[in-house]
């Protein structure tokens, strides 16, 4: 499908534009040596970051925007619903202590994949569910697990996976959102182990 059809960009007016051929290419940047990079998307990249934060083996989590039209996006221009951006994480793990597996696991745990373009109140394209790969084998992995998991379900599974593309770092107030205080100022732990229930404002 064209990527403008997609995300409901290409009818005319005033929301069509051309896609960036930067924002079009692959994620070009690299891990720390001996870590491998990977990218969620499952609804508001706050709550999902920091449970990323908390899993042993993970060395380093961001937020940020991929998958979309425009180069260089800001917040506002993914909350404008105009630029096809997912909000997502992009993990550095250490693949010695932290399996793609035990991320995948995570992953389905933390959202419900059956909804489309939404997670509870959130709602729009910036909220898709999505594996964005950046290996045959991440790739074959997350679809083995996609369908494991929609053996268990009675609703069909929206979740994408694709190549991960161009990852756009989210403006710094964004980062470690949770663990830093949130909305009311309330840290929640970013401890490995941490079975803490996650406020998803703080």
């Amino acid at each position: 499908m064209n990527i403008l059809n997609r995300f409901g960009l290409g009818s005319g007016g005033q929301r069509s534009m051309d896609p960036s051929p930067i924002a079009q290419g692959n994620d070009d940047d690299s891990p720390a040596p001996g870590n491998q990079f990977a990218q969620f998307a499952a609804g508001c990249f706050w709550g999902v970051e920091l449970a990323f934060q908390r899993l042993p083996g993970v060395t380093h989590t961001e937020v940020g925007y991929t998958q979309g039209i425009t180069h260089n996006p800001s917040y506002e221009d993914v909350c404008s619903e105009t630029t096809g951006h997912a909000e997502v994480v992009r993990v550095q793990y250490d693949p010695k202590d932290c399996t793609f597996e035990s991320l995948l696991d995570l992953f389905w745990s933390r959202h419900d994949p059956t909804t489309l373009n939404r997670q509870g109140n959130d709602v729009g394209t910036r909220y898709r569910s999505g594996i964005y790969f950046y290996t045959p084998e991440q790739e074959k992995l997350a679809r083995e697990t996609l369908e494991r998991h929609q053996e268990k379900m009675e609703r069909k599974i929206m979740t994408e996976i694709l190549p991960a593309k161009k990852f756009y770092r989210a403006e710094e107030q964004q980062q470690q959102y949770l663990s830093k205080g949130g909305r009311f100022g309330l840290g929640q732990s970013c401890a490995k182990g941490c079975t803490d229930p996650i406020r998803c404002y703080g």
